[in-house]
């Protein structure tokens, strides 16, 4: 879904290629979108990546009417897996972090805006939004053990947390295989782990530039170790009303309306990449203002913002020391 940042890496060979390159790249589909993972071994762990990446969807797809998020969804079951309980008491504590900013259970309103996998309602209105907003607030989810206690009709929907979870079940199984330097990409959302021993240096990704008619160029690299980073945008899907104007993907958990905002993309830098990509998402909702507020007691999130001014022109602004 979201294709907003842009690994950079010039000059390195497949393995096999080149018989001195140390780095293995795999890359293929998952979660709607492509990965790549790069890694310091000539072990071939293809399968092993594809076995995780089918629990993970198992758990947490709501595009898969069989997954358990899906099941949960329909109340025909409680019960939930190791996955599913890491990445709910990730989005609790983020949850009480941004006071709501971040809510999983704002799905119903998502689908009714036509932007989830079902649910689309056809001449929504105030009242019908209002009716769908009584069963948003994580608040309201309770687990027990392996367990969950919901309204019936809450609708929990994990795609602004669970691909960078999918980035970090990857970056823990290629750490227990003491693989200690790697790059993992999924959908634009980034692990990275050493450094790329290929080319001697950190690992070198770029924050792309947006553009509003799927074009893609690089505005900004840096450099990424030890550290995760994820992007929230608005320049991909947004909708456009009667009076031109433009309204993101991502729907304001207070309202239940899609944002308008004149932020078009956060980058957000943190330890593990379904905290950033929680945190991207969270913040397109704020606004500038409130996310530096909110930065200026959370020195661990390095942000990078880019708006358009009241020129309709694109500005910059790095926050708690992101690499210039």
């Amino acid at each position: 879904m979201k294709r907003f940042i842009i690994y950079l890496f010039i000059g390195f060979f497949l393995l096999g290629c080149n018989q001195t390159t140390k780095n293995t790249k795999i890359s293929g589909v998952v979660f709607g979108t492509s990965y790549t993972i790069i890694y310091n071994s000539r072990d071939n762990y293809q399968k092993q990546f594809d076995s995780l990446f089918y629990v993970v969807n198992k758990s947490m797809s709501t595009y898969q009417v069989d997954s358990d998020i899906s099941k949960l969804n329909r109340n025909e079951i409680t019960s939930i897996d190791n996955h599913f309980k890491r990445v709910l008491e990730k989005s609790f504590e983020i949850y009480n972090e941004t006071n709501g900013a971040f809510d999983p259970t704002i799905g119903a309103v998502v689908n009714a805006w036509s932007f989830g996998p079902e649910g689309t309602i056809s001449e929504l209105d105030s009242l019908k939004i209002d009716s769908l907003m009584h069963s948003v607030g994580l608040n309201k989810v309770k687990r027990v053990h392996k367990n969950i206690i919901k309204p019936k009709e809450t609708f929990i929907d994990f795609n602004a947390i669970a691909k960078g979870y999918g980035v970090d079940v990857i970056g823990e199984f290629l750490e227990s295989k003491n693989v200690n330097n790697y790059l993992v990409e999924i959908g634009g959302e980034i692990r990275a782990k050493g450094e790329n021993l290929d080319k001697q240096s950190m690992w070198t990704v770029g924050v792309e530039e947006p553009h509003f008619d799927g074009s893609q160029s690089i505005l900004k690299a840096i450099k990424l170790k030890d550290a995760a980073m994820a992007t929230s945008g608005t320049y991909r899907k947004f909708k456009i009303d009667s009076n031109g104007n433009r309204y993101s993907h991502i729907i304001d958990t207070k309202t239940g309306y899609p944002s308008k905002t004149n932020l078009l993309s956060i980058s957000v830098i943190a330890q593990d990449c379904m905290t950033a990509d929680a945190y991207a998402t969270a913040f397109k909702t704020m606004g500038i203002e409130k996310v530096k507020t909110f930065l200026a007691t959370h020195p661990e999130l390095k942000v990078f913002l880019i708006f358009e001014n009241e020129k309709q022109a694109f500005e910059t602004l790095s926050l708690n020391q992101f690499p210039e």
